[in-house]
């Protein structure tokens, strides 16, 4: 075998073996096996303009879906917050959405299943920027200034919260105003100096970085944010019931594409400018925490006591019930 070919054996093997592993600890001891009819053989998914949802699309490209039996069709949404509806409503089967956005929508009786974790956040992944010119120099200076997030009540602002209280401001307090803004109009806003500054994910940041020169102010992924859960595959616990094959399908597919994520950048950033719509040079910049190849109830009850803590929810939550 020429070396080439070895090489590429070997990866393969290596995704496969991160992907037998991705879900392990999402309590599916009972999944159905690959075997039998599916319930449901069309999925429709709705995922968002962020690195994130690339695993979604690595899966179509590979033939992953196909595999399983499954034809997957991809509906882009500004933001979560646009998708749940749609979701809960039946529209949509399975969703990429962020944990506080799943957590706050059981803790409210509306039970969403988390199917497994796509990653964690890391240093400078999640600034607040301000304009080049702006007298803004220092998470002090936010008091009293509007900043725009995607959705208000939600990551953004949790994370926003807790690291802005890291360094002793107090959104409340202080009347740190949040504002609601899909991340593609952020930019704009701005340069526009709508808002004096916009909580944004890539590829937004950098594109932000590079047509405004925007620096950051306050990171929102340090200090008890650090680490933290971002985002995850759900589903309604009613669909997850009533498809389980089609449910188990999906995982084994994502599962291999979370896999070459976590093993590859170049597979993600190759496959952005499909869906997220940004060139490749910039994709090729962006910051991308790393991708997970299991699922945590530890690490996602870090999420649900922070929510707690800030007011997003009104009692203890308990993860597990979500897996």
């Amino acid at each position: 075998m020429k070396f080439g070919r070895l090489r590429r054996a070997l990866g393969a093997g290596l995704v496969g073996v991160l992907a037998a592993g991705l879900f392990a600890g999402c309590s599916d001891s009972d999944d159905p096996a690959g075997d039998g009819e599916l319930e449901k053989s069309t999925l429709n998914i709705g995922t968002l303009p962020i690195a994130y949802a690339a695993p979604v699309y690595l899966a179509q490209q590979k033939g992953w879906f196909k595999e399983e039996g499954l034809t997957v069709k991809t509906e882009v949404f500004a933001g979560g917050a646009a998708a749940l509806p749609k979701l809960m409503g039946g529209q949509i089967d399975m969703m990429v959405s962020n944990h506080v956005s799943a957590i706050a929508t059981t803790a409210k009786g509306q039970k969403l299943r988390i199917l497994g974790e796509i990653d964690l956040g890391v240093e400078k992944e999640l600034p607040v920027l301000v304009a080049k010119d702006s007298p803004i120099h220092t998470p002090a200076d936010l008091k009293g200034k509007k900043i725009a997030l995607n959705t208000v009540r939600n990551l953004g602002e949790l994370t926003v919260t807790s690291a802005l209280a890291t360094a002793g401001v107090d959104v409340k307090k202080d009347k740190v105003q949040f504002v609601e803004a899909p991340f593609p109009t952020m930019v704009g806003l701005l340069e526009k100096k709508s808002v004096d500054a916009i909580w944004v994910a890539e590829p937004f940041l950098t594109d932000a970085q590079k047509k405004l020169g925007a620096r950051t102010v306050l990171d929102s992924l340090t200090g008890a944010t650090k680490d933290l859960p971002l985002d995850g595959y759900v589903a309604t616990d009613a669909f997850v019931k009533k498809n389980p094959k089609t449910v188990a399908a999906f995982k084994r597919a994502i599962a291999r594409a979370q896999a070459l994520a976590a093993q590859d950048r170049n597979a993600v950033i190759n496959i952005l400018p499909s869906f997220a719509k940004i060139d490749k040079n910039t994709a090729s910049s962006i910051v991308i925490g790393p991708f997970v190849t299991s699922t945590s109830e530890t690490r996602l009850q870090r999420v649900a006591d922070l929510m707690l803590k800030y007011g997003f929810i009104d009692q203890q939550f308990d993860v597990k019930t979500m897996l």
